[in-house]
Order: structure tokens, then C-alpha cells, then sequence
């Protein structure tokens, strides 16, 4: 059996939080849409795009030495990521809800990341 070396999570946790600055570049990037996807093509859109594929390159060196069913939910780390960007860059409120939903998120990887033992 084999385990995940530590180095791998780094390269997963490093990837969901460029990724998770990729989603607040389309979110920026999506208000150039007014007029319909005319405007698809601006350096916001491209710079999330571009967040999103570097995520996935590290993802990708990741998955070489570590095990799929370790790594691949240590990607939800993304979603704790783009809510405190949320809240600094477009003021979106921190809720009860999302504080829980949260928290059962990082209890969920936390379980996974103990199974890796």
C-alpha cells in the first residue's frame, strides 16, 4: 500500500488556491459580457482561464506519486479559498450557511487526509 507524499498535497492545496483566484478573475472578467459573449475575449477571462489550466498542471504533477482518492478532494480546499476572495474582492457576505458548509468540507478532507495513514 502505498502512501502520498506530503509534497504532492502541498502541489494540490498550491493548485486550488490559483485555481480558486482563476474563478475570481471569470467573475471579474464575466462583467465585460454585457452586450452577450461578443466580449468573450478579454485579459480577464484569459487570466482566469490561464489560473485554471496552471491548477490543473499541478494537479497533474500531483497525481504522478500521490493516490487519486487522497488528492482529488483536497481540491474542495478551492471552495474555502473563493469564499474568503469573495468576500474581499466583490463584499459578499459570510453567512451561517456557508460557514457550515465549510466546515463540513474541511472535516471532509480532514477524515480523507487521516485514511491516507
Amino acid at each position: 500500500m502505498t502512501t502520498t507524499p506530503f509534497s504532492s498535497i502541498l502541489l494540490v492545496v498550491l493548485g486550488s488556491f490559483i485555481g480558486s483566484f482563476g474563478a475570481v478573475f471569470l467573475k471579474l472578467g464575466s462583467s465585460k459580457l454585457r452586450h452577450g459573449l461578443r466580449q468573450i475575449f478579454n485579459i480577464r477571462l484569459a487570466a482566469g482561464a490561464a489560473m485554471y489550466l496552471l491548477s490543473t498542471c499541478f494537479f497533474i504533477v500531483a497525481l504522478q506519486k500521490g493516490e487519486l482518492s487522497v488528492l482529488f478532494p483536497l481540491v474542495s480546499l478551492g471552495y474555502v479559498w473563493t469564499m474568503v476572495w469573495s468576500r474581499i474582492f466583490f463584499d459578499e457576505p459570510f453567512t451561517r450557511d456557508k460557514f457550515l458548509g465549510l466546515a463540513l468540507i474541511l472535516i471532509g478532507v480532514s477524515f480523507i487526509g487521516i485514511g491516507n495513514r
